[in-house]
């Protein structure tokens, strides 16, 4: 197996870091499990985020995004499925905080690794993150070079995601208050919501 040149490593993992320390679905997520939840407990969804996305990178470059762009209205069905997808989380963070005083900091439930993996595959800024990737740095279309780009993006984003589960949890304190995580969680769903401006507008 040919080994693909590394003149664009330093390229390639400068777009990764960007990409992945960058506000999005997947950060600001995992900006609520920390809150929510802590870093422990966001454990299963940060390493499905990683795990999930990189798997995907490395499907998509072994061909089947190729495939993909063969079936009539794929790309048209996957902006629906995720508009409809971002919409419920973004429900359920909005009703996620305790709504009694007496009630307990662990309520609800963290993603799970299978669904934060699951999530990538509507995830409009992960598409974009992997076929722009792919697009740029797997000039020769080998499988040592698709195998590079995923390893990149696995070795960076855990790193920069997590610290935004970090800092979910750094807003603990302040948010100690149901009433305050309540609104917290709220202004995330939000944000989540104002994430689907990209697939909107391509519709």
């Amino acid at each position: 197996m040919p080994m693909p040149s590394l003149d664009l490593l330093p390229a390639l993992v400068g777009f990764a870091f960007a990409m992945s320390v960058t506000p999005g679905p997947n950060n600001l997520m995992l900006l609520a499990s920390g809150a929510n939840f802590g870093l422990r407990r966001s454990v299963p969804h940060l390493l499905g985020v990683s795990v999930g996305h990189s798997l995907m990178v490395l499907l998509l470059g072994l061909g089947l995004a190729a495939l993909f762009e063969r079936i009539p209205g794929f790309k048209a069905a996957l902006a629906v499925v995720s508009v409809l997808y971002l919409l419920w989380l973004a429900w359920k963070f909005a009703t996620a905080a305790p709504k009694a005083e007496h009630a307990p900091r662990t309520a609800g439930r963290p993603l799970t690794f299978l669904q934060a993996a699951a999530f990538q595959w509507v995830n409009p800024k992960g598409w974009a993150m992997a076929l722009t990737a792919l697009a740029a740095y797997t000039a020769d279309e080998s499988l040592a070079a698709v195998l590079l780009v995923a390893g990149v993006f696995f070795l960076t984003n855990l790193p920069c995601i997590t610290l935004w589960a970090l800092g979910g949890l750094g807003l603990r304190p302040i948010l100690s208050s149901p009433g305050r995580l309540r609104w917290f969680n709220r202004a995330m769903a939000a944000l989540i919501v104002a994430t689907l401006w990209p697939v909107l507008a391509s519709l």
